[in-house]
């Protein structure tokens, strides 16, 4: 009970300023869920609707890589130390696909009518993370072959779904970015292992159903 605890305080600790501390939740995930891990590029301090890199247009301002870059990501705890030594506010962004989960994202409103009608289905879910603008579900690993013919399977797939998979990036809370503050919606249980999450299968069958029985026509975001 005093790992589980000692867990949750690493991911619950707070700054001086009330803020959560980015650097425990950053070393929880590297080094003891095994998920690879870098700072995400800052909001531009001039305007937080902006990103800090270098392109004006930016659709994921502060939530995404930058320098160092996604080839970076890691779980050596000692080098999530270093960078969240040197850049305390940086976003922790998740390294999807190998070993690490992947996501399922989707619009923030048509994902909570979907996660209600997944739970009076009886869909198990692991976590949620879940910004402003959209809402991801993780989900275990998966190949490009595997989703490709998932997806060649249906009859409809809402346009607004994202795929997180081999080679892509999220962002997880508790980091603050340019699109709000990236939260646990379906927070993981504390508990000594990497948390469970579904296959992408189920994952995918049970979201288009739930759209398809709520009347929600997911926009295209």
């Amino acid at each position: 009970m005093r790992e589980i605890l000692g867990r949750r305080r690493r991911l619950l600790s707070k700054r001086s300023d009330g803020r959560p501390e980015l650097i425990g939740a950053a070393l929880t995930y590297a080094t003891e869920w095994q998920w690879p891990v870098l700072p995400g590029v800052a909001a531009d301090p001039e305007g937080r609707n902006r990103c800090g890199c270098p392109d004006p247009e930016c659709t994921v301002p502060g939530a995404h890589p930058f320098d160092p870059g996604l080839l970076a990501a890691t779980t050596d705890g000692r080098m999530v130390r270093w960078w969240w030594g040197n850049r305390p506010t940086a976003p922790i962004v998740l390294a999807t696909g190998g070993k690490a989960p992947c996501a399922v994202s989707l619009p923030a409103l048509p994902a909570a009518r979907a996660l209600g009608a997944l739970d009076s289905m009886g869909m198990r879910l692991g976590p949620v993370v879940a910004s402003p603008a959209r809402w991801a579900i993780l989900v275990k690993p998966y190949s490009m072959e595997q989703l490709g013919e998932l997806l060649y399977a249906k009859d409809f797939v809402p346009g607004s779904l994202r795929f997180h998979g081999e080679g892509g990036y999220l962002a997880l809370p508790p980091s603050e970015t340019g699109q709000g503050e990236i939260r646990w919606e379906r927070a993981p249980l504390p508990g000594s292992a990497s948390p469970w999450v579904p296959d992408v299968e189920a994952v995918v069958d049970a979201v288009v159903e739930a759209l398809t029985r709520t009347g929600v026509s997911a926009p295209e975001l």
